[in-house]
Parts: structure tokens; sequence; C-alpha cells
């Protein structure tokens, strides 16, 4: 093995890892999206967690790519990081504003990216070591 391998190898999860952080800050800045005629139709200001579907999707991919890279436990690194941003940039907000909404949206925000990427990283986990 080469040098260069590992090298592009981090390079590779460092991107993955700053994709996590975007991904999740930008589900959490269009989580309180609204049907109210502002940004979408107005239909009677129905509340459309559209991103709770962007996390069910993104994260677990994020993790399986980050086991992929040759160290099966960098997998966890993508789920970590997404839960500390969602918590920390959700509780202390640009300005210390609370920007994580708090109903239902939250819980299903949190339960739809930490969920499937946790049964995600148990696979990635249990996968053998490729020789």
């Amino acid at each position: 093995m080469t040098e260069e391998k590992p090298f592009a190898r981090g390079g590779l999860l460092a991107l993955l890892l700053l994709d996590t952080v975007l991904l999740a800050t930008l589900e959490l800045f269009f989580l309180p999206l609204r049907l109210d005629g502002t940004l979408l139709p107005n239909l009677g200001a129905v509340p459309v967690p559209v991103t709770v579907v962007v996390a069910i999707v993104t994260t677990p991919l994020l993790v399986l790519q980050a086991g992929k890279l040759g160290w099966r436990r960098a997998a966890i690194a993508p789920l970590v990081l997404w839960v500390l941003t969602i918590v920390v940039l959700g509780l202390m907000g640009p300005g210390g504003d609370l920007v994580l909404v708090q109903d239902w949206r939250a819980l299903l925000l949190i339960a739809g990216g930490a969920l499937p990427a946790a049964m995600a990283l148990g696979g990635s986990l249990a996968t053998p070591r490729r020789k």
C-alpha cells in the first residue's frame, strides 16, 4: 500500500464529515417549513418536514460510505457528528437562538436521522473485512 492511499482516504473522510455537518445544518434550518405561501404554496399553513426525508436517506449513506474507506470504525464518525450538529446548533444556535423547533418535527428529525444511520452503522461494523 502506498502512502497516497491513506492520505486520499483521510481526505475523503474529511469531505464526508463536512457533508455531514452541512446536511445536518440544512436539515435543521429548513425543518420549520410550512405550506403558508411564503416559500411553498399556500395550503393552510400545514407543516411539511421534508428535511426528515433528506435525513432518512442521506445519513445512512454517509455512514456506509465512511465505513467503506478502509477503516470500519470510521463509520461512526458521521453519525456522531450529525447528532452533535443537530443538538449543538439546534439548542445553542447562532446568537444563542433556539433553532430546533419544540414539537413533533424535532423528534421526527432526530429519529429519522439517527435510527437508520445506527442501523447502517451496525451493518457496516458487522461486515467481514476484505483482504
